[in-house]
């Protein structure tokens, strides 16, 4: 197992060689935005990824799920652009786009061939500086955004426990509302609302660019002075003071759904930011837990029939969040069985330990990951961006590989002493019917 996880780090290390830190040029306009350059020729493509530091963190009570709603309406029409426009202009150059919302940022993505870059720069200014918030738009948009609210509640069992627990587990912290926000807040958003929120944070100086691909770093230049640099800079957002105050006892909350078939169970536990030393240890320990058949939620729930799935997550972040471990029980399976079995294994691991394997097994896994990802001109520009902002400096990348080998079995046991303990969790129930004993 040890030659196995030295050949891997080789294997992820030649990759992360070929493409250095030294090979990741950058540069800032004079508005304060900060762009990323990565000269790939392996296809004739390129992709964009626009990193607004805006989750649903910078929102407030009123106005939560603004970010998420901006993330529709940022393909609704601006002034050389008009609705519709936005992908149909890049459909026609060949091109293609995503975006999503977070608790942290919102990210769109562009895939382009190289001959379409200027079209790509273009399409992307015209939105940032211009953004048409139209009246019927915005409310056409806000019933798109409601039904996605109320459909996700109804079809994710995950969705709907997980917004109860992060609104038990954060009583502070503005990580306690969802990121597609209060039902009330988004029907109430006014247009000066909207006006607003995309004049601060959608400020040039509030962008991490990253473009990657069969690019020179002098064109990329020479398009982000004609069409980004002009775009006016604006007063700094402000910053997120509130701190989490300390958990002191375990938190319990119990959600009804008639069309759920058998209990789910959330555990939900703080930990740290990801720039925290502990990401890595914390993220090994999530592996450990549930990836792969041989794992241990594997072994003591769907081995033992107790649970027909298990998993873990932890969410990259700016501030400190949540471990959450979730499972949802097998027929005839109760909540408070599923409940017992699920506080099993990491019980366990806080008093006994991991494997030297099983810990080995893990960090193959995310050495293996490292490789996949830098493999491909988007999975560089998504890693070297989420790095950069994540961690606080992109370089911090290239010494991730050994940072995940530098992780003991000793270090798991105390992470999961330290944060998996009873007084930091939050417990989640979701049934159809109210379990005795919770």
């Amino acid at each position: 197992m040890k030659w196995l996880c030295s050949l891997l780090l080789a294997c992820v290390s030649c990759s992360l060689w070929a493409t250095s830190a030294d090979d990741i040029q950058r540069f800032t306009l004079k508005n304060g935005m900060q762009i990323m350059v990565i000269e790939d020729d392996s296809i004739p493509n390129a992709n964009m990824y626009l990193f607004w530091k805006v989750g649903s963190r910078n929102e407030a009570p009123g106005i939560t799920g603004i970010s998420h709603f901006f993330e529709h309406m940022m393909f609704n029409g601006a002034k050389t652009y008009g609705p519709k426009q936005f992908d149909r202009t890049m459909e026609a150059a060949g091109g293609a786009n995503n975006a999503y919302t977070t608790e942290n940022l919102t990210v769109y993505t562009n895939w382009f061939p190289v001959s379409a870059m200027e079209t790509i720069f273009k399409l992307e200014a015209d939105r940032i500086e211009h953004l048409d918030i139209d009246a019927a738009m915005v409310e056409s948009e806000r019933r798109v955004v409601t039904s996605e609210r109320s459909t996700g509640l109804e079809n994710s069992n995950w969705r709907t426990l997980s917004e109860e627990v992060k609104g038990v587990a954060f009583r502070a912290h503005p990580y306690s509302w969802p990121v597609i926000g209060h039902e009330s807040d988004i029907a109430a958003w006014s247009l000066a609302d909207l006006q607003q929120y995309h004049q601060t944070y959608y400020a040039p100086n509030n962008a991490l660019v990253v473009i990657a691909g069969a690019v020179k770093l002098a064109q990329v230049k020479a398009l982000a002075e004609k069409y980004f640099a002009p775009i006016p800079a604006q007063a700094p957002p402000r910053s997120i003071k509130t701190v989490e105050p300390k958990q002191k006892g375990e938190r319990r909350v119990f959600v009804h759904k008639a069309s759920v078939s058998t209990p789910n169970i959330m555990l939900a536990y703080h930990v740290p930011a990801t720039k925290d030393a502990d990401y890595y240890g914390l993220d090994l320990l999530a592996g450990i837990l549930s990836e792969g058949n041989s794992s241990r939620l594997s072994r003591a729930l769907i081995d033992k029939q107790i649970a027909i799935a298990a998993e873990t997550y932890m969410p990259q972040s700016f501030d400190p969040n949540l471990f959450y471990i979730y499972a949802i029980a097998a027929p005839k399976v109760s909540a408070k069985q599923l409940e017992q079995a699920l506080l099993q294994p990491i019980e366990n691991i806080a008093k006994n330990g991991v494997t030297e394997a099983e810990l080995s097994k893990v960090k193959n896994m995310r050495l293996m990951d490292f490789y996949r990802a830098m493999e491909t001109i988007n999975g560089k520009a998504n890693t070297i961006g989420s790095y950069e902002l994540y961690f606080g400096d992109m370089n911090k990348l290239f010494d991730a590989p050994a940072a995940y080998s530098q992780v003991t079995p000793a270090d798991i046991q105390r992470i999961a002493q330290q944060f998996l303990k009873r007084e930091n969790r939050t417990v989640g129930v979701l049934s159809s019917a109210k379990e005795s004993g919770l």
